[in-house]
């Protein structure tokens, strides 16, 4: 019996299964730090899933993107091709009802993606942006790639099912195809937009707006103060940002929150109803909030004991002293500061065969990376490297060491020559005794 408990805990243990922490019902889920990209929480995360509307951050990655390059500005004013208006006429869709032969601005149009999560708008702005929503696609998974997304396929820009299309999906992809996603390509996603365009968490923010005359509301129940039942929903700090739902992906929901300094990025997928999807990420943000917190563990400027010196070859000083160039912080889980620790990793690129630096040294001068090593058993990686979360930082030479001039160069060159003299010497005398 105790062969098979041992045996069971095994199974359901595996690093990609520690999540006993907290019980998350849905199929997928994940929680990041918004600032290191650390990974407090998974489960199942790299489980490739349909993400439904949450196909629109990436959507509106690249309208800001295309604004930032100038391609458009929020004022740019574009009309409503038949296609959109189609999917805009269609009341399973529950768009906003977007009208042709009038002019829409990119702000509104982004608005009405953001917050209501309208899909006629979304390739409104793809049509804008790439000429055709195909292209659009195609700018879609460049920068998947280019982000370094783990799993994903975008086939259209608003998450639909491409059947749902009425015959208009993208050129090149089949007409069944569906977007795909993990919780942990979703969460790379969200870090990117976030970090890189944080101006976004002020639209995904709004809780309700006006378009062409009508009211609109987010399905972010999670913002605070939503109105009536929907307060119920709130949590403190959430500003963002999409939620997405279809037959096939069943209830999802990627989400940001701040409090204090620290802000968290949270994915769930397939859960099981519109409120489902909620309740399980206040789960995750409650466990992040309550057990972790960021720390510097190592100052800048930081030596190890033992380790604090590089030696020097035709310098004036035999030895510089080295340290880290930046402090190392991160998200560490209540009762684990001590289950932290750093080694240095030194650069051979930079130094002589024999592990020294050759002169002259500039101070700040690169010699390798000090890394930040954990030896506890809840890591879950980071989402913006490999799985193992280490973090480092450079390692730098503390002071500079100027080369030392020709005739003290000339004088050490004679005095290793008749040293190597004298040990081959010695060396040969021993070999007749």
């Amino acid at each position: 019996m105790m062969a098979l408990v041992i045996g069971m805990v095994t199974l359901f243990a595996g690093p990609e299964s520690t999540y006993a922490d907290v019980q998350v019902n849905a199929e997928s889920a994940i929680l990041v730090d918004a600032d290191t990209g650390e990974v407090l929480f998974s489960k199942e995360a790299d489980l490739t899933l349909p993400p439904a509307s949450m196909t629109k951050i990436m959507t509106e990655y690249l309208v800001f993107e295309a604004i930032e390059n100038g391609e458009i500005s929020w004022d740019t004013t574009t009309q409503i091709g038949d296609y959109p208006y189609s999917i805009s006429a269609d009341a399973a869709f529950s768009g906003v009802g977007l009208k042709q032969n009038k002019d829409y601005t990119v702000r509104e149009l982004y608005e009405a993606m953001a917050i209501n999560s309208d899909n006629a708008t979304t390739i409104a702005l793809a049509q804008l942006i790439a000429g055709s929503e195909s292209d659009f696609v195609k700018r879609m998974n460049e920068k998947a790639e280019e982000m370094g997304l783990p799993d994903y396929q975008f086939v259209n820009a608003t998450g639909l099912n491409n059947s749902d299309l009425g015959g208009n999906h993208p050129e090149g992809t089949e007409p069944d195809a569906n977007n795909l996603m993990s919780a942990r390509s979703a969460a790379l996603l969200a870090y990117h937009l976030i970090n890189d365009y944080p101006e976004a968490l002020d639209i995904s923010n709004v809780k309700e707006t006006t378009f062409d005359g009508q009211t609109i509301q987010n399905w972010n129940w999670m913002l605070p103060d939503m109105p009536g039942h929907l307060a119920q929903f709130g949590y403190e700090g959430v500003d963002g940002m999409k939620t997405g739902f279809t037959d096939l992906a069943g209830f999802c929901f990627t989400g940001t929150a701040k409090q204090g300094d620290q802000r968290l990025i949270s994915v769930v997928m397939k859960t099981d109803s519109k409120e489902a999807r909620f309740q399980e990420t206040q789960k995750l943000f409650d466990f992040g909030f309550n057990n972790f917190e960021s720390k510097e563990l190592f100052p800048a400027g930081h030596q190890l004991e033992g380790e604090s010196e590089l030696g020097v070859v035709k310098g004036k000083e035999d030895n510089v002293e080295i340290e880290s160039a930046e402090a190392i912080q991160t998200m560490v889980q209540n009762g684990e500061e001590d289950k932290y620790s750093m080694e240095y990793k030194l650069d051979e690129d930079a130094l002589n065969k024999d592990g020294e630096l050759v002169a002259p040294v500039e101070e700040g001068q690169k010699v390798g990376t000090a890394q930040l090593v954990y030896s506890g058993e809840q890591s879950h990686g980071n989402i913006l490297n490999d799985t193992s979360g280490q973090q480092s930082v450079e390692l730098v030479a503390s002071s500079a060491v100027e080369k030392s001039n020709w005739f003290m160069l000339m004088i050490g060159s004679v005095g290793d020559f008749f040293s190597d003299v004298f040990s081959s010497a010695a060396d040969t005398v021993k070999g007749w005794f």
